[in-house]
């Protein structure tokens, strides 16, 4: 059985062993080693996720499926004023892809913005994420716009903006 549940500052050691996990194998082919290691240690610190938690308004989502997790997912409403709620992280592991989890996680995503009186839900991947824009194709999402994020170190995130109207 799959259930998603709210996570806490009490699940970080949860999200960041689900990280380890998924990120090299996402990403293998599209960054840099370094690159890799130098973004979870930016995004998946014990500081960084308890700020996201509790200052930065990044509600967290753990999904488990027979009591092991497997992924999860971060949102924040109204993200930058815009009525509009930003997926930040949406994450799942090798083995638990393509068994309908990734679309429950954005059907729960769409409601939970609908219940913040959201109009829709967006998020960045990867220009060369083959895998997740094809997901997110299928899923209704269409193309925003590109943006280039400098995120320090020498390294930038090269990404689309996706959309889905609520």
């Amino acid at each position: 059985m799959i259930h998603i549940v709210p996570a806490t500052t009490s699940h970080i050691q949860a999200i960041q062993e689900v990280s380890a996990l998924a990120w090299p194998e996402a990403f293998k082919d599209i960054l840099s080693a370094s690159q890799i290691a130098y973004m979870i240690e930016w995004m998946y610190s014990d500081a960084s996720l308890r700020e996201q938690m509790e200052e930065k308004n990044h509600h967290y989502f753990l999904v488990t499926a027979d009591d092991q997790n497997v992924g999860y997912m971060s949102i924040e409403h109204n993200c930058e004023n815009k009525e509009k709620t930003k997926i930040h992280k949406l994450y799942i592991l090798p083995g638990q892809q393509k068994k309908g989890i990734g679309r429950m996680l954005i059907d729960f995503a769409l409601q939970r913005a609908r219940e913040a009186g959201d109009s829709a839900i967006y998020l960045n991947v990867n220009k060369h994420n083959e895998n997740a824009i094809s997901f997110y194709h299928r899923t209704g999402f269409f193309l925003a716009k590109e943006e280039v994020n400098d995120i320090g170190n020498g390294y930038v995130m090269d990404d689309f903006v996706f959309e889905k109207t609520i």
